[in-house]
């Protein structure tokens, strides 16, 4: 796929893997929209970037897709490539938790509803496109759950299978459909469950460059690919890896 002279929206891309990604399309010549929920994240990260809209938009608010939408549509009637990077985990015992179905449900919202929904809602204005990309953000965790992370590993899973069915839905459009499956991350986003052993969020925004130039629709970044190994010949092995690495 061309990567050049591309309209780009990147939902949670004020920082970490978002952020790294948008940098590099931004100096491919392409404009990057970044959203968040952070009105003063967003402006530190768009001082930073060339040729880049920041809006400040929350994903899970289903009005506020729709304003957004309205305003793509209008303001940016090119956009032909949609980057779903929002998402959110809880750290927590599933034994102990006594409300753990509370954070499940915030955690399906963000990380798989509101993608869905988002995706649904674009897939017209992308279609429209001569040349179109779609990109869902999952996780080493849908192939093989981490005990620590139970919804957010349940939510990747769900994002995992959705992106494969899309891509089978849209194979005869002109939208090519890419899926991002990075390790564990040195992140803000991932510092309660040990982010500082993990890759640096500029590999997976390379990885994600290279798998658009040679057309890699699924995309295992790092460890993401010995689990993906593991889990075909052992899937005990692939859990227990994962969980070793404490994902």
């Amino acid at each position: 796929m061309n990567l050049t002279n591309n309209t780009v929206l990147i939902s949670g891309g004020s920082a970490g893997i978002g952020f790294e990604i948008a940098k590099l399309l931004t100096e491919k010549g392409n404009h990057v929209i970044i959203t968040g929920r952070d009105q003063a994240r967003l402006d530190a990260a768009a001082a930073r970037l060339n040729n880049v809209t920041a809006i400040l938009f929350d994903v899970t608010k289903e009005e506020e897709v729709d304003q957004l939408i309205s305003n793509l549509k209008l303001e940016f009637p090119n956009l032909n490539i949609l980057i779903n990077n929002a998402g959110y985990a809880y750290y927590y015992d599933i034994l102990s938790e006594e409300r753990a179905w509370e954070k499940a449900e915030e955690e399906m919202q963000t990380n798989y509803f509101s993608l869905m929904r988002l995706t649904q809602k674009l897939l017209p204005q992308l279609r429209a496109q001569e040349t179109a990309a779609l990109v869902n953000v999952s996780s080493i965790v849908a192939f093989a759950p981490g005990l620590r992370i139970p919804t957010y590993s349940v939510s990747k899973a769900a994002v995992h299978s959705y992106t494969q069915v899309i891509r089978l839905a849209l194979e005869e459009t002109s939208v090519k459909v890419f899926e991002l499956m990075p390790p564990l991350v040195n992140t803000d986003f991932s510092k309660e469950i040990g982010g500082e052993n993990g890759i640096s969020p500029v590999q997976v925004a390379e990885d994600l460059i290279n798998a658009f130039e040679n057309d890699i629709y699924e995309i295992h970044v790092g460890a993401t690919a010995q689990v993906y190994e593991l889990l075909r010949n052992s899937p005990e092995s692939a859990l227990a890896a994962v969980n070793s690495r404490e994902v």
